[in-house]
Formats: C-alpha cells, structure tokens, sequence
C-alpha cells in the first residue's frame, strides 16, 4: 500500500538518517512526517498527534546509548518510557486506527541470553542495565496497550552499525579511533572495553529494511505481535576490530580500557529472526564487509572535517 502518511519520531537519529531510502523502495508514494516536539510533553506530543493524524507510525526517537542512559537514568527513563506512553496515548485517543510500530531493543533479554543459545521471541525480558530496563518497562507497557485494543508491534532490533552512527558504540567509537590515527591526532594505541564478548550485528540499512516491510505490511500484523530484528551470527568484538584495521591496512597496539567497560555484561547475545522471514521474507542482505568499511569510511571524512 502507497501513499501513507508516516509519522516517524527520532527521523534525525542514526536509524531514522537511513529510513528514507528502505522506505520509498518499498512505499514509494509514503511520506514521511517528522514529531516535531519534544516526545516528552504530553501536551505537545498529543497537539502534533492531533495535527498530523497520520496513517502510521514508527517510534524510534530513545536515548540509545547505553552509557549515556546509565549517566542519566531520569532523562533515560523520561524519554524511553514516558516518552512512548506519551505517543502511545495520543493515537489511542485520537488516531485509534493508526497502526504503531516501537523499536525496542534486544537489550531487554538482558539476563536471557545466559542460555548460550539464539533468543526468539518468547524468552523473557530481564534487563540488565538501565537503556534495556527503560526499552523492557516501555515494551510491556505497550504490549499491554495492545491488550486494550492500541495496534502495537513491538520490534526488538539486535546491534546495528552504519554510517553516521555516532562513537558512543563500540564499532563506530573503533572506526574513530583508527582515523584519528591515521590522521596523526592520536597515538598508535587504540583503547577497548571488552573484546571478548559476541554479538549479534547487523547494518543498520537492514533494520531499517525490517522497519519499512513492517510499516508496508502493519495493517496485517496483529495488534501486540513482537518481532526479533537478527542475523543470527554472533561476532567476537574483538574479531570485529580486527577485521576493521584490516580493512583500514593498520597495525596498532591495543589496549584494554577499564573506563570502557560496563559494570554489566553478557558473554553472547545473539537472535532468531524466524518469525519476521517467515511473516515477511526479510533476510539481511548488506555484507559484513561492506557495514565495516562504510563505517570507516564515514569515520574517515568525519576526522578530516574535525570531528
């Protein structure tokens, strides 16, 4: 279905800079409408709501970053909580029609993964820090919504990476690294937190290609569905890094961080994305090595720029 008016909160972030192109590939009529308020004014949040009356929305605005939602728990908490009750309450009221899709996180499985096996949708949600605690308490909330009768799908995205994604996660905070040293602005030393541990990666244009299927299929998604956003593959961190410097021709010396550390941390975090291939068809198609030297290669232009 074309010609779909999107309301999409979060459109200037990392995933909402790459929506763009998966959607007009699939919905090339669909237009996409920005919030246009902070999502944390109920008022403001129900007035925009009101204005726009859209036909579909993705939620994607979140303070994503895991050390940051640890250094402040209240913003955290305001926005990835509050913040989505607030959109959540304004289309049950006054759009009950529109369908909305929230982009949890695979960091609500949190203490879940400790199985040692690919998470799908039923394993329980335990957080473990406070991004995933925030993502888990919104998540529940939602599902419960979809209870009442609010056309919620929940869609839990593992790790992605890309372009423009900003040095607060691990890979890009690599890739920033490695330029700023072949810049010259930094020594040959490059600083890490835990390498050990493996994760489920995906390219960001692939999320956002799961995101765009579930906006073009929501009306036959039913109400509270969850969907896992995965690859499947679990990558050791630091054969992620190493395979960075490769595509970068650098030899460095590293070195581990404990400032980069997190107070908590799981081994293997990896996802099952039966459900959404079966229900939809999506795969991931970006290669591996492809994600890597974008990643660089943005990191790259950034440093030259001054970043």
């Amino acid at each position: 279905m074309t010609g779909r008016r999107i309301l999409v909160t979060g459109l200037s972030g990392f995933a909402g800079g790459h929506l763009g192109p998966a959607v007009a590939a699939l919905m090339p009529d669909a237009v996409l409408l920005p919030l246009g308020c902070d999502i944390t004014d109920a008022d403001a949040v129900r007035d925009a709501v009101a204005g726009l009356c859209p036909d579909l929305c993705l939620h994607l605005a979140a303070i994503a970053a895991i050390p940051v939602a640890r250094a402040e728990p209240d913003r955290a908490w305001s926005v990835n909580l509050h913040g989505t009750l607030n959109l959540a309450r304004a289309l049950r009221d006054l759009c009950p029609a529109t369908p909305l899709l929230f982009a949890s996180s695979a960091d609500a499985y949190g203490a879940s993964f400790r199985s040692g096996h690919a998470l799908d949708e039923d394993a329980l949600l335990a957080p473990m820090n406070t991004y995933g605690a925030t993502k888990a308490a919104a998540d529940l909330a939602l599902g419960a919504m979809a209870a009442e009768g609010l056309h919620a799908i929940r869609l839990r995205p593992f790790n992605h990476a890309g372009p423009r994604q900003t040095a607060d996660f691990a890979i890009p905070a690599f890739a920033r690294q490695i330029a700023l040293i072949r810049a010259g602005r930094q020594e040959p030393v490059l600083r890490t937190g835990n390498l050990d541990a493996f994760r489920d990666f995906l390219d960001v244009r692939d999320v956002c290609r799961a995101y765009a299927l579930c906006l073009k299929h929501a009306d036959r998604i039913p109400p509270g569905t969850v969907l896992n956003i995965a690859s499947g593959t679990a990558r050791r961190i630091g054969d992620v890094l190493h395979a960075l410097l490769a595509v970068a021709e650098m030899s460095v010396a590293i070195e581990s961080d404990a400032a980069r550390a997190r107070p908590t941390d799981i081994p293997l975090a990896i996802g099952d994305a039966t459900r959404l291939r079966d229900m939809l068809g999506w795969s991931p198609e970006v290669a591996w090595e492809h994600t890597l030297r974008d990643v660089l290669d943005d990191w790259t232009l950034r440093v030259a720029e001054g970043a």
